[in-house]
């Protein structure tokens, strides 16, 4: 049930998160919380991590990133059932990433693109912006990789 409950939540507060913005912000408005640190920036990104692969929109484009969300969603499926006897860890890592995969999955199937709006930046260097669940993934992700490193025999 925990991976299953943390990807109920990555979902509904990523979702909740991204309504907020598209409601109080005009598109590309910038509101400055951390001044030379961090900003809330509402944008959408068509491609994948950090604007790879961004541009027009195309269907081509958006039935093959639909696609391999959803072939990411069953490898996790096939993941979890591996790895649900090798502790939390594992477990709450793939919760967070499929947490994550679905709510960006939500985005482009809503609105063609996802909302991003996380954006770091040390004087004029901006970490390309990102949302909830793009931090989700990295934190699942990371978790996973520790896992790994932490109980090497679990992770066979």
């Amino acid at each position: 049930m925990l991976p299953l409950s943390l990807m109920i939540g990555v979902v509904v507060v990523d979702q909740l998160t991204k309504m907020w913005v598209m409601e109080t912000f005009v598109y590309y408005e910038t509101r400055q919380v951390l001044p030379g640190l961090f900003n809330l920036t509402y944008l959408t990104n068509t491609g994948v991590a950090f604007g790879m692969f961004a541009g027009e929109e195309n269907i081509v484009r958006q039935v093959f990133f639909v696609a391999v969300a959803v072939v990411a969603l069953i490898a996790l499926y096939f993941a979890y059932r591996h790895f649900k006897e090798q502790g939390r860890l594992f477990s709450i890592a793939i919760g967070l990433i499929a947490g994550g995969a679905i709510g960006n999955l939500i985005d482009r199937l809503r609105h063609g693109a996802v909302v991003d709006f996380l954006d770091f930046y040390i004087k004029n260097y901006h970490w390309p912006a990102f949302n909830l669940a793009d931090s989700a993934i990295t934190v699942g992700v990371g978790l996973f990789v520790l896992g790994h490193f932490l109980y090497p025999e679990d992770s066979q």
